[in-house]
């Protein structure tokens, strides 16, 4: 089990959003990383190029998920910020071969890499001020 009341704890740069928007941004995210993925699926999962454009998007998706639990439930900060960076290179991989695919899908994970740009500041910002 997480437990979010630690971070509260944590010093935070003064640039940290409000915990309320972290909800709705991620549903608006991961709504367009599904979009992008169906676009590019459907495309015809059975071509090699589409399987290896969905493996990568596939691999910066569980990175993703790793990331919460590295960070809230282990309270690894340093190793979050690792893995989120490695996501972040994944995620840029993604939009490439996504574009050579369907440039709307592409298109669709910009905002995804912007709000994982700025969640990597911040968790440097935050390990940094906490190490």
């Amino acid at each position: 089990m997480m437990d979010l009341s630690w971070y509260n704890t944590l010093n935070k740069p003064f640039f940290t959003p409000p915990s309320w928007l972290f909800g709705p941004a991620w549903t608006v995210l991961y709504i367009l990383m599904g979009v992008s993925a169906y676009l590019v699926w459907k495309k015809g999962f059975k071509k090699k190029q589409i399987k290896e454009a969905l493996k990568i998007f596939a691999i910066q998706f569980v990175l993703n998920l790793s990331w919460s639990p590295i960070f809230f439930g282990a309270k690894q900060i340093f190793l979050a910020l690792i893995v989120i960076i490695i996501m972040w290179i994944i995620i840029f991989k993604t939009i490439k071969v996504f574009a050579k695919i369907d440039k709307t899908a592409s298109y669709l994970l910009y905002p995804y890499i912007l709000w994982v740009s700025f969640a990597t500041i911040l968790n440097f910002s935050v390990w940094l001020l906490n190490k």
